[in-house]
């Protein structure tokens, strides 16, 4: 949410929800075709390695060391669909949103004007 008001505040329009895209990217420009994926630091493997190991000692971690490491793979092949069909993929940590939103939505406004198609 904060991310999306940071770029509101920049002029930037959106969509969310937008569907026929692999992955269900959180924040969508079609006329750039740039897609943006604001990542669980949990769920999606923020530091997978150190993670996992934490994983592996905790209740059910055969579950958790599986569900995680099929989340990252998943998105790894979510990423390579989508730019094998001519979007750019921006990922973000959930944690690096909350600590600096304004500069996250300035990069991701920089990348939007660079693939702005003439006459949208």
């Amino acid at each position: 949410m904060v991310l999306r008001q940071a770029l509101t505040a920049l002029g930037l329009r959106y969509r969310i929800d937008a569907g026929g895209l692999d992955g269900r990217p959180d924040i969508v420009f079609r006329g750039s075709r740039v897609v943006v994926f604001c990542d669980g630091d949990y769920w999606h493997g923020r530091d997978l390695e150190k993670r996992l190991a934490k994983l592996a000692l905790g209740h059910n971690a055969a579950y958790w060391v599986t569900k995680i490491r099929s989340n990252v793979e998943r998105d790894h092949r979510v990423t390579a669909a989508l730019e094998v069909n001519g979007w750019m993929v921006l990922r973000y940590w959930e944690t690096d949103i909350h600590k600096d939103a304004e500069s996250i939505a300035s990069e991701i406004a920089a990348r939007v004007r660079e693939r702005r198609q003439p006459g949208r």
